[in-house]
């Protein structure tokens, strides 16, 4: 009998959805028996989906159904037997999800061996470095395993292949320029191709081709080889071996000399973003409501060689704040130096600890950062940049600076070293947040130092180096100490939810410290929001220890007496009614977790949602009894 082999099911077997194989056999599956018996193929897919002469009585109906007719014809003629399931996958378009019909067509290729031999040893030997180093593996494990390369596309743009075919002896030409004639029979009448190269085979070129290739251009000889390739991990096959295993051939020279991969940016969730699932964050919308330099910052701080990103919204939300924190700085010391002189001369050394201790970070900083530029990290550069100018620059140097304003001293020094700070810092970090850089920047151009004044863009402003004479140990540690002491007097504060506008009393047991600490007592008041404050030795009596918190940091104790500072009573009532609430939330989650029921049931999102909020309540509760329980041993 003959039976009819669908398509869909033959695609399954390693073959073409649009060659039918029409074979007498008695097992309508036994696809490897026909090919091993060379048994022909014919096409009978026209290329707009319908059947051609080749499918008989079939001609000119849609290939759905041509399939529906057939089954039709063998249940009529008594030859249906039955009908089975056999899941597999079909190719759809990624644009219109249409089903996709392979056909067997003559297609061009590129014979690869001799091509990727010498791309391989670029590799092995050294002349190219690809990072981060694991992917070396993945890239030699494909160039020692290549089939030839099929370079020809039935796309509508692309590079046309440069084949003309005779209409009268069918002979081929191949030229590099447009022929007129028939290289073999000089016959006028002659067709290009109509296919076009595959697209890695065109932008393998690239290298060379943007530069003047094939002539010898004074770009050419300039650019080629460049010294970095920067792309994705997910292109390192299809671009980046393509253009060396081109640039070795073309140019007899590799194109670079490191390969730099990134890695994909991803949703919140770690999912691949796709239209098809409306999880895409759209770069535009995103920039329209938080700005280039957020997205930029987003997308690339944290991020290592070759490892994905996850961008939600949230954190794009964080590149604006950041961004919002660098102009108010800006803005602020704009104000400090008011009408002020033309040019601010360039600080090398602070007069008081502050101001050594702000320079002393800045340079290591900047140390930091050009080590880490030199070995790729640029997602941990910015993450350092990052703390750098939201902590230390803005939360602390920028607040002490106030306090020594507002004191009406001799103030000149800290202005030109706000100045400073702000303006190396816009530098450092202009490479990647450059308009807010470029633009803060063009704004105190006026007082910028004569060696800086004659660029007219911080684009070709030299980028900061550091300054190992400005390294302050002593000034370091000292301030060091000074941010321990407010932090923690501010985090005990936040713990038992004191007002912040009330002034509590502190105690610092400083012992050799004790001057040291002592001439920080006013940013100490002022920043911690205490008042007495009193800075005493180590020997010095404390108070009993159901009186007073206390502290021990790394080179002190800071002791904040309980009476005056909290109403014990009424904070011990607030917490035993938050707990209340919080262990009756902790046991309705527990007890649907323990129902079989529900965890079978319920939508596994759903399930990993509950058992979140169930481990958040438990260590709510536990802090809570931590809190009451010290609460009881001050008021026993």
């Amino acid at each position: 009998r003959v039976i009819p082999i669908i398509a869909d099911e033959a695609v399954d077997r390693g073959f073409g959805t649009g060659a039918v194989k029409i074979t007498p056999s008695h097992d309508p599956v036994d696809f490897e028996v026909a090919r091993r018996n060379n048994l022909p193929f014919i096409n009978i897919l026209n290329p707009d989906g319908t059947m051609n002469e080749n499918a008989g009585p079939y001609q000119g109906l849609d290939r759905f159904e041509c399939r529906r007719a057939i089954l039709a014809d063998l249940e009529r003629d008594g030859l249906y037997v039955k009908e089975e399931i056999h899941p597999h996958a079909v190719g759809h378009c990624s644009r219109c999800q249409t089903a996709i019909e392979p056909l067997a067509s003559k297609q061009w290729f590129v014979k690869i061996a001799p091509l990727a031999k010498p791309a391989i040893e670029a590799v092995v030997d050294g002349r190219i470095t690809i990072i981060p180093e694991r992917f070396t593996r993945v890239y030699l494990n494909w160039m020692e395993n290549l089939r030839d390369w099929c370079i020809s596309r039935q796309l509508w743009w692309g590079h046309r292949i440069p084949v003309w075919y005779c209409g009268k002896c069918n002979g081929i030409t191949v030229s590099v320029e447009d022929p007129s004639e028939c290289s073999h029979c000089r016959n006028s009448e002659i067709t290009q191709d109509p296919d076009v190269l595959d697209t890695w085979f065109s932008s393998g070129l690239w290298p060379h081709s943007t530069l003047g290739w094939p002539g010898d251009t004074e770009d050419l000889g300039y650019f080629y080889p460049t010294s970095v390739m920067e792309t994705g991990y997910d292109i390192l096959f299809f671009w980046v071996a393509r253009m060396i295993m081109m640039g070795l051939e073309n140019m007899r020279e590799v194109p670079f000399s490191v390969v730099y991969l990134h890695g994909l940016i991803r949703d919140e969730s770690g999912e691949k973003m796709s239209k098809m699932k409306g999880n895409v964050i759209n770069p535009i919308e995103a920039i329209d409501k938080y700005g280039t330099d957020a997205l930029r910052f987003s997308c690339t701080t944290g991020s290592s060689p070759g490892n994905d990103i996850r961008l939600s919204w949230q954190k794009l939300e964080a590149g604006r704040n950041f961004c919002n924190k660098i102009w108010n700085s800006a803005r602020y010391v704009e104000s400090c130096l008011g009408e002020g002189p033309g040019e601010i001369a360039r600080v090398t050394k602070g007069g008081n600890v502050e101001e050594r201790w702000i320079l002393s970070r800045l340079n290591r900083l900047l140390m930091n950062v050009n080590n880490l530029l030199k070995d790729y990290q640029f997602g941990e550069a910015e993450r350092q940049i990052h703390d750098f100018m939201w902590g230390e620059f803005c939360d602390w140097f920028i607040e002490l600076s106030k306090i020594r304003l507002r004191s009406g001293g001799e103030v000149g020094g800290t202005k030109q070293v706000l100045f400073h700070v702000l303006e190396t810092s816009l530098r450092l970090m202009h490479p990647f947040m450059p308009f807010i850089t470029e633009e803060i920047w063009q704004r105190f151009h006026l007082y910028l130092p004569v060696e800086l004044k004659q660029y007219e863009s911080i684009m070709i402003a030299p980028y900061p180096t550091a300054d190992e004479s400005a390294f302050d140990e002593e000034a370091e540690k000292e301030m060091e100490s000074i941010i321990e002491i407010i932090r923690s007097v501010r985090n005990a504060r936040s713990e038992f939810s004191v007002e912040p506008a009330r002034l509590i009393e502190a105690r610092i047991y400083a012992g050799e410290a004790k001057d040291k600490v002592s001439g920080h007592a006013g940013a100490i008041e002022s920043l911690a929001r205490v008042q007495p404050l009193f800075v005493l030795g180590q020997a010095d009596e404390r108070p009993a220890k159901n009186k007073a918190l206390t502290m021990v940091l790394k080179d002190c104790e800071v002791a904040l007496p309980m009476e005056g500072m909290i109403d014990i009573a009424r904070e011990k009532n607030r917490l035993q009614q938050e707990l209340s609430v919080c262990e009756a939330e902790y046991a309705r989650y527990r007890a649907k977790l323990e129902d079989v029921s529900f965890v079978t049931r319920a939508p596994s999102h759903v399930v990993e949602r509950d058992r979140g909020r169930l481990g958040e309540c438990e260590s709510k509760v536990t802090r809570l009894r931590a809190q009451l329980n010290q609460l009881m041993s001050f008021s026993s």
